[in-house]
């Protein structure tokens, strides 16, 4: 295979990944039928504000939560709380 441009590539490529690793589009189809009653989100990490985003986005029952997430990476939520803290060194806000 010959590759004419590499750099727009490795673009198509660096592109295909961010689509393929976006919250919005990987965790709704993986989302479970809404129990009877509520439903508390916990989480942690870089992505889990975002991946917190997507399960409020399709969420059509009673829900509330509390994700961690690295400074700088939070997404709005309205009905899961998003904490920033640092990272790997903790700082007044962890």
């Amino acid at each position: 295979m010959t590759v004419d441009n590499p750099q727009d590539a490795l673009r198509s490529l660096f592109d295909a990944a961010l689509a393929a690793a976006d919250p919005a589009l990987t965790v709704p189809p993986h989302l479970p039928a809404p129990p009877a009653g509520r439903t508390v989100v916990v989480g942690a990490g870089k992505a889990s504000a975002a991946m917190a985003r997507a399960v409020e986005d399709n969420w059509d029952g009673d829900l509330s939560g509390l994700v961690v997430t690295r400074t700088g990476c939070a997404v709005p939520c309205d009905r899961i709380e998003i904490v920033e803290a640092a990272h790997p060194v903790p700082d007044t806000a962890a």
